[in-house]
């Protein structure tokens, strides 16, 4: 059975308030323990050093009030307070942060930004010099005239707010429409991806030699590559080199299918095979930079113009390809073929001779006007082919210079 609660007492109220208190105390106990107690545990002998010196200069302070000495009470006080402060600033930090959100303690020194700021205003502007206990009247025209200054302020404040209202919402909104678009690309890329398959898989597909579906599947890439942006286009180019589409295939000349290398794959001819999707003028002047386009098919292809800056082009074949005026800026080169057999007998693509891929002439990228400036994994084969037919231009920008290896190109 539960026993009836005490009868009030004119000592009520105060016990009320000691029991609040202590519940209080109890659920902060914690707390501090966790927090500000873990902060005064972690005091190293440093600090240690610093309260110690703080307590020696209080009891100087002690002495210099007993004997009146404020020759030596004043400094000893000031050095006083700087170690002690010293020693609390970390746990007063470390509360503040605590219990006061970061939001609210910029509003807090705001406030108080704005407060001392006002009264800064209201004493030199002379409004309370008028309201001192000799003075009868207040200078009515300094009032209005600080009134006047706080109106334009505030109008100004809120003028500043509204711009700033106005561009986060602007930055969402353009932050929201880039997701959206670059949910659309992929899933455009995705459609792309499983047209190109179906194809591929049919029993008389692209791996088949019909010109007509090679030409529609070309089709299709050059009307996507035009919507997309750099990564976009990086991916495409990387679906298309992995599934070997952009390689020419060695093909039975009567049925025209690709033919087995025996190793799971199919045999590769550089001289007479036939490619799925020849890219042709598809990448001519577009920006490319930064993407990841690592072990891609891209010879023979129209790179005219094209920005390959800071492109991983590692294990890439760039054989025959035009990089007329193409910024290889700070790509890696690690492993790119730019030619084909010994550098020093190598030559850029040309229109009228067939190339030769035993003694590599003219199976090279036609590279003049090119900028390799700070390109990364750059082998002396391919530091010697860039100097020989780069031209003057490029070889300004080739790493480790050119040294006396000779313009082949002649201008």
């Amino acid at each position: 059975m539960n026993n009836p609660p005490p009868p009030a007492s004119p000592n009520s109220d105060d016990a009320l308030n000691s029991d609040i208190k202590e519940d209080a105390s109890l659920a902060l106990a914690p707390l501090y323990r966790s927090k500000t107690l873990t902060s005064l545990n972690g005091l190293g002998s440093g600090a240690w050093s610093l309260l110690t010196s703080a307590a020696a200069a209080a009891v100087v302070l002690g002495v210099a009030l007993f004997l009146h000495l404020p020759w030596l009470g004043i400094p000893a006080a000031l050095v006083a307070i700087a170690l002690a402060i010293r020693v609390l600033w970390p746990v007063l930090v470390a509360a503040v942060n605590e219990w006061i959100p970061r939001p609210l303690q910029m509003i807090i020194a705001a406030g108080a930004i704005t407060l001392f700021s006002i009264i800064g205003l209201l004493r030199f502007s002379g409004a309370t010099d008028q309201l001192a206990p000799g003075n009868r009247g207040i200078n009515w025209e300094a009032l209005s005239a600080l009134g006047e200054v706080f109106g334009a302020v505030g109008q100004i404040s809120v003028a500043f707010l509204a711009l700033y209202v106005a561009w986060r919402q602007y930055v969402i909104s353009k932050d929201l429409t880039s997701q959206q678009n670059r949910i659309t690309q992929q899933q455009t890329i995705d459609a792309y991806f499983q047209g190109i398959s179906d194809l591929i898989l049919n029993d008389e597909g692209l791996l088949e030699d019909w010109p007509p579906e090679r030409a529609i599947a070309e089709g299709r890439t050059a009307s996507i590559l035009t919507g997309l942006d750099g990564e976009g286009k990086a991916k495409i180019i990387r679906f298309l080199s992995s599934a070997k589409l952009l390689t020419p295939l060695k093909r039975d000349r009567r049925l025209g299918r690709p033919i087995f290398d025996g190793l799971g794959g199919y045999e590769e001819d550089v001289e007479y095979g036939v490619r799925v999707i020849d890219l042709t003028n598809m990448l001519a002047g577009v920006d490319l930079s930064n993407s990841d386009l690592r072990s891609t098919e891209l010879s023979e292809a129209n790179l005219t113009n094209i920005s390959l800056a800071a492109c991983d082009l590692t294990r890439a074949n760039l054989s025959r390809a035009l990089l007329l005026g193409a910024n290889l800026k700070q790509a890696d080169l690690s492993r790119v073929c730019l030619f084909h057999g010994d550098a020093e007998n190598a030559s850029p693509r040309d229109r009228i001779n067939a190339p030769n891929y035993s003694t590599g002439a003219y199976t090279g990228a036609v590279i003049e006007g090119a900028d390799f400036s700070q390109v990364k994994n750059l082998s002396e084969e391919q530091r010697y082919y860039c100097c020989s037919w780069g031209g003057s231009k490029t070889r300004g920008t080739v790493p480790g210079g050119c040294g006396d290896i000779p313009n082949k190109l002649g201008r």
